[in-house]
């Protein structure tokens, strides 16, 4: 599959659970596809998927990227040795356990835009994906990653939300940028965290796969005692969900 990479990002309102649902389709794609080079892409910069899949940070993107350009002048920082450079050095720092490389793009308390980085990872992503089958990314909050052509190679986009208003705007705004700036295959509604069941749901996209999730409580005390999510019952709700979101976009 080198070259055809399933590029899958899942993004959404901040605090409506994504970062589980990508750390579940990680786990997912490692037990239905042993063979296969899954990676898994933390480009939130709160840095949760990481415990999510009990993964090292080791080094980060921005870390490879400040190292590589400093001292470069700045006709040279973009040039493509610099990003071989880079992917060396990449592949090397990258945490591989459980079927699945991992990597970071910043450290939680990195501070300042994050405008750089966001140019850097959407050439890095690109250049990654012929070394995989599967990419899983856990993209920041919001709208910015898209906006910002930093989703622009992916296949696959998951919208996570809430049962809320907001989320479920920020969705649609989300899917407004992406059909502009995204060159994505397939595209599915994820409503995460499902507690009011009598209140009836309906997809603001009816052409699209619309997948809900009920609140999971093992997936809560495996929050609270900062297990992965490897270590959640094959039956789990969430683990049903990674399920059901992967059949719905054919992966």
């Amino acid at each position: 599959m080198e070259g055809n990479a399933k590029v899958i990002a899942v993004t959404g309102k901040g605090g409506v659970g994504k970062t589980s649902l990508a750390a579940a389709l990680v786990r997912r794609l490692t037990e239905r596809y042993p063979e296969a080079k899954v990676l898994a892409i933390d480009a939130d910069p709160a840095v949760g998927l990481a415990t999510a899949l009990d993964a090292e940070v080791k080094e980060t993107l921005d870390d490879i990227r400040l190292e590589i350009t400093d001292g470069v002048s700045e006709k040279l920082k973009e040039t493509q040795d610099i990003l071989s450079e880079a992917k060396f050095r990449i592949l090397d720092m990258m945490d591989e356990k459980n079927g699945f490389a991992f990597v970071a793009i910043v450290r939680p308390e990195s501070s300042g835009c994050y405008c750089a980085i966001n140019s850097y990872l959407r050439d890095v992503i690109s250049m990654l994906a012929g070394q995989f089958d599967y990419v899983v990314i856990d993209g920041e909050a919001g709208i910015e990653q898209v906006n910002r052509r930093v989703m622009e190679q992916v296949t696959h986009l998951l919208l996570v939300t809430d049962q809320s208003r907001k989320g479920m705007q920020v969705i649609q705004t989300i899917k407004e940028v992406a059909d502009r700036l995204v060159m994505y295959e397939k595209l599915g509604v994820a409503v995460n965290r499902i507690t009011q069941t009598v209140i009836p749901m309906e997809s603001p996209f009816p052409d699209e796969p619309f997948i809900q999730i009920k609140n999971d409580e093992a997936q809560i005390v495996n929050d609270i005692q900062g297990k992965s999510v490897f270590e959640l019952p094959e039956d789990s709700l969430l683990m049903k969900g990674a399920d059901e979101i992967l059949e719905a976009l054919k992966l």
